[in-house]
């Protein structure tokens, strides 16, 4: 009769045990992007380095707050014509591609405007809808080490870079890019 006690606590035992560990895993699958340690980087496979600004409205944006959705982050500047020609193409590929979870980001290089009153009137003119940011600082431009103007990072729903663009690109790549990342 005490041999049974015995196993019966042991049992119970290892039956507790089992679920603290199964419980502690959060039911993750082995091999997916959650159980895997991603390194905050700026090269493809990195999970790109998240940042707080705020848009011309004063409000907080924050990167790490579009986790979930397929982002693509794009630094730009008014005076840039290349930004002037892909702005109307990220406007375009936002309209079409919302509903499915993908945003823009576009973040504003406000420290190489003249003003914000520029980055008001661009965002006006071109009737973009997007949401933005405005790095008054340069401190995030530097932390992306933005060389040239426009610059576009593909983050998929986990925030890591499938992609990196510098210089303009149109819709059709922006939707190449999308269909890669959101796989």
């Amino acid at each position: 009769m005490r041999r049974n006690w015995i196993a019966m606590i042991v049992l119970l035992g290892l039956i507790g045990w089992g679920i603290y560990d199964y419980a502690g895993k959060e039911n993750t699958q082995p091999g997916s992007k959650m159980d895997e340690a991603i390194p905050v980087g700026l090269k493809v496979g990195n999970r790109a380095p998240d940042f707080t600004l705020q848009n011309l409205d004063g409000e907080e944006v924050q990167l790490s707050d579009y986790r979930g959705r397929t982002v693509m982050l794009n630094f730009w500047a008014s005076w840039c014509p290349p930004c002037r020609i892909e702005m109307p193409h990220m406007e375009r590929f936002y309209e079409r591609y919302a509903e499915k979870g993908a945003v823009v980001l576009a973040v504003n290089m406000t420290h190489l405007e003249e003003g914000k009153e520029h980055v008001e009137s661009f965002l006006e003119e071109f009737g973009l809808t997007f949401p933005h940011a405005v790095d008054e600082t340069g401190r995030v431009t530097e932390q992306y080490q933005i060389m040239a103007y426009p610059t576009t990072y593909v983050l998929d729903s986990e925030g890591v870079i499938t992609q990196r663009f510098q210089g303009a690109i149109d819709y059709n790549m922006m939707k190449e890019a999308y269909e890669k990342a959101a796989k």
